[in-house]
């Protein structure tokens, strides 16, 4: 006999946790289900235990920057495996507690594999259950590769469980995932290389101020290698051989390990979504504005999941997750409002944008104004000994509007949340700069950037 609830919420990421709970809050008889232990990918193999190994690599990077300023960084170093239990620390709790969340809430929590069997029909593990609705919220994949020894290659998940750290490290892809573990990995003692096929790594940030970032990372030993392309791995006595194309010249260089960062697709394909007569492709179901499927009006979809607008970050997820949930319950058809949502890159600096590249906004047709500056030597990258760093605004002439925000320095993560927020309010710079900042510090410098 099959199990009847109002909601099953498939894949216990911060997403699905969140529609979860609001289904449940609602009354509903709600199961979340997940093959892997609830916490999803930014909690346990992403971004928070991510920013954990970079404080390690933010105290070398520091004590670097201050040598001969009153710092003696003489013996400075990484314990990799310390740093990888303070790691645990964090992420080991995560699956007890979100569980628990749940549970309190009256989710009923259920793991195992989900596969669709039928349009509101679903197997877990040889157990069968329906619903009204479902809500899939399953996350990404590494991105399948095609080229001869794809499979010695780890992906960022083995790599947040390294317990030792080899001393040269070959990352596949100019993304994300290559750039801050290649920029952790450097401080912590490894030599890294970064392959691209492309000109341009980080395609999604302005490239004036990739360039700056790729010449920092040059500075620390990270190495980038652009328009290259993996043409085979193949073990060598306890490392790997990595054969390189450039310009038609093929190469072969000798790494300890081979990490995936050329992107990710959605994880849907074991899902059985053909049975369900979902449509979907390799960047998240087929939905409409308001997050449901546009061939079974069962199934709703949110993040990685849902081929939407939105930016592949877990914010994003959570907040369509929830507005997904609120049109199941609310029978409305709200589409999320992706404007003024913040991204970055956490390199050693951090890279951050918000709105649109100036490319965009020329394509736009909008008056612009290019507000450049050339931050490293300010007050607040002075006292740390920090020397690349830079902003870039980009203003709307008729409206006295910021339509796009790229930084890159120390502390810009944060900075980059107030421009989001005024891109989000339509505020105008002259409104921005009329703020009165705590002072000194890095969010005091907006006005000078604006």
């Amino acid at each position: 006999m099959s199990q009847h609830f109002d909601l099953i919420v498939i894949g216990a990421g911060m997403a699905g946790v969140a529609a979860a709970h609001k289904g449940a809050a609602q009354g509903w008889q709600v199961a979340i289900v997940d093959a892997l232990p609830y916490g999803g990918t930014c909690a346990l193999r992403g971004c928070d235990p991510k920013k954990i190994l970079r404080r390690g690599a933010e105290v070398i990077d520091s004590a670097r920057l201050m040598r001969g300023k009153g710092i003696d960084d003489t013996g400075l170093s990484i314990n990799w495996a310390d740093l990888m239990t303070h790691k645990h620390g964090f992420t080991d709790s995560v699956p007890a507690s979100m569980e628990d969340g749940l549970s309190g809430s009256g989710v009923t929590a259920l793991h195992g594999r989900a596969k669709f069997t039928g349009p509101r029909q679903l197997d877990i593990d040889g157990s069968a259950y329906d619903a009204e609705r479902f809500l899939v919220a399953a996350g990404a994949r590494p991105r399948p590769l095609d080229f001869p020894g794809h499979e010695h290659l780890i992906d960022s998940t083995d790599f947040l469980e390294l317990q030792e750290l080899p001393s040269r490290i070959l990352f596949v892809g100019g993304g994300f995932i290559s750039f801050e573990f290649a920029h952790i990995a450097a401080r912590a003692g490894s030599s890294p290389v970064i392959v691209d096929r492309g000109e341009r790594p980080l395609k999604g940030f302005d490239p004036d101020l990739v360039e700056l970032l790729v010449d920092r990372g040059r500075q620390v030993g990270v190495q980038l290698r652009r328009t290259t392309t993996i043409v085979d791995v193949r073990p060598a006595g306890g490392a790997f051989e990595v054969t390189l194309a450039h310009d038609g010249v093929e190469e072969t260089v000798e790494t300890d390990l081979v990490v995936h960062g050329a992107g990710r697709v959605a994880g849907l394909a074991d899902l059985g979504l053909d049975a369900a007569g979902v449509e979907w492709g390799e960047r998240g179901l087929h939905v409409a504005a308001h997050l449901q499927s546009t061939t079974n009006p069962a199934v709703w979809a949110a993040g990685d999941s849902a081929d939407t607008d939105g930016m592949p970050l877990t914010p994003v997820a959570v907040f369509e997750a929830k507005v997904a949930a609120s049109n199941m319950i609310k029978a409305t058809t709200t589409a999320p409002e992706y404007s003024g949502i913040p991204t970055a890159v956490f390199t050693i600096p951090e890279l951050a944008r918000v709105g649109m590249l100036e490319s965009e906004a020329r394509e736009h047709g909008i008056d612009l104004a290019v507000r450049y500056s050339d931050t490293s030597g300010w007050y607040s990258n002075y006292r740390i000994g920090e020397t690349t760093a830079a902003a870039k605004i980009l203003i709307d002439r008729s409206t006295d509007q910021v339509v796009g925000a790229h930084l890159l320095g120390p502390e810009y993560g944060e900075l980059i949340n107030t421009l989001g927020l005024a891109i989000k309010l339509g505020l105008t710079t002259r409104q921005l700069k009329s703020a009165t900042a705590a002072y000194p510090t890095v969010g005091s410098d907006l006005g000078s950037m604006l």
